[in-house]
């Protein structure tokens, strides 16, 4: 079945629509397929974005919980100068937690921590208090590059372009700056874990659908 161009905008809004067909104004069947190759690339993300977020969270987890001595670390944050902004993070995922009519536990609080959360623990404001013990999350870091904003600059981004996935939003247009994001992506894995990278691969679609999506599109 043939849809045009007034299906797409229809179905999925002359907004989110718009762009693609002004890039190809005489070429509608060409801008419904960006758009689609645009769906095919976010889903290649979702393995290696999800891996990334429950990565991260584990090994920073790991090292609150070493630092503080206790497995609900979060306990402290009401009551530590420098810290108690991060306390918001937790009463947050109480609350949804509790909304879905669920036993409060620590380990439901842990998993319920948005990527935010995670991301925010390296940034400059957390630095005095948290980087010394933190950094142990990244035991594979070259000794050069063993610095806070090493990590947290790069993460800042994975945060923003998941989002950006995860919401359906466009990310199909510059190809070459789409691989360094996968790349840097694998870098940071491998600092966490230097066999993660290698594990992924075995389910990560990434390198196949791009590949495709050029040859599709005509794109060298």
């Amino acid at each position: 079945m043939k849809h045009n161009k007034l299906f797409f905008e229809k179905v999925f809004s002359e907004k989110r629509m718009e762009r693609y067909f002004i890039l190809y104004p005489n070429d509608e069947s060409k801008a419904v397929k960006h758009y689609q190759s645009n769906i095919k690339l976010t889903e290649a993300f979702y393995t290696s974005l999800s891996v990334l977020e429950v990565a991260l969270r584990n090994a920073l987890s790991r090292e609150l919980k070493t630092m503080t001595g206790r497995e609900d670390w979060y306990a402290i944050f009401a009551n530590t100068p420098g810290l108690t902004n991060l306390n918001k993070y937790i009463t947050q995922a109480s609350k949804q937690i509790a909304g879905r009519h669920e036993q409060i536990t620590t380990s439901k609080i842990i998993a319920e921590l948005t990527l935010g959360f995670w991301v925010s623990l390296l940034n400059a404001e957390y630095e005095r208090l948290l980087w010394k013990d933190l950094r142990r999350a990244f035991p594979y870091i070259p000794k050069k590059e063993r610095k806070r904003k090493n990590v947290s600059a790069p993460l800042n981004r994975f945060r923003a372009f998941r989002n950006r996935v995860y919401h359906n939003e466009s990310i199909c247009w510059n190809m070459k700056r789409v691989q360094e994001i996968h790349d840097e992506l694998l870098l940071i894995l491998e600092w966490i874990n230097k066999d993660l990278p290698e594990w992924l691969t075995e389910m990560d679609r990434f390198e196949n659908v791009q590949e495709q999506i050029k040859k599709e599109m005509g794109w060298s």
